[in-house]
C-alpha cells in the first residue's frame, strides 16, 4: 500500500495498516524501520498495550535496551498480568547488567505462564547471579 493510500484510509484502518506493517519488520529483523512505521501510533495510541509491546520488541532488537524498559515498564502499567511484558523485560534487564530485577521480572511471569522458555531464562539469571557473588 502507497502512502497516499494509507492516508486516505479511515484513521483506524491506517493505525492497523501501520501496526501490522511495524509486526512484519520486527519479524523480519528490521527494528529501526518498524519504529518509523510505529511512531503515529506510539503517539496517538498511547493507552494500547500491544503498541507499547510492539514498540519494546523494536528496541529490545535494536539495542536500545533503555527505551525497551520504558516500554515494557509502560505496557505493565496498562495490564499488570502481560507475562510475555514481564518476561521481556527481565530480558532487557538482563541485558543492562541488571540481573536481580531481571530475576524478579522473570520468576512472576513465570508464575503466570510457567513455559520452559521462561524456566530456562530464570536459571540462565541466576547463573550470573551466583559467578558474581563472592
Amino acid at each position: 500500500m502507497t502512502d497516499a493510500a494509507a492516508a486516505s484510509q479511515p484513521p483506524e484502518e491506517s493505525g492497523f495498516h501501520a501496526f501490522r506493517q511495524a509486526e512484519d519488520l520486527v519479524g523480519r529483523r528490521r527494528p529501526l524501520d518498524a519504529l518509523k512505521a510505529l511512531q503515529p501510533l506510539l503517539e496517538s495510541e498511547a493507552d494500547k498495550p500491544s503498541v507499547h509491546l510492539l514498540a519494546g520488541r523494536a528496541y529490545f532488537h535494536s539495542a536500545q535496551l533503555r527505551r525497551a524498559e520504558a516500554a515494557f515498564t509502560r505496557v505493565l502499567e496498562l495490564d499488570p498480568t502481560d507475562h510475555y511484558a514481564r518476561f521481556i523485560l527481565g530480558r532487557t534487564l538482563q541485558r543492562l547488567g541488571r540481573f536481580v530485577e531481571a530475576l524478579a521480572q522473570m520468576r512472576m511471569a513465570s508464575a503466570m505462564n510457567p513455559v520452559p522458555e521462561y524456566l530456562e531464562a530464570i536459571s540462565e539469571v541466576k547463573a550470573h547471579i551466583a559467578l558474581r557473588e563472592p
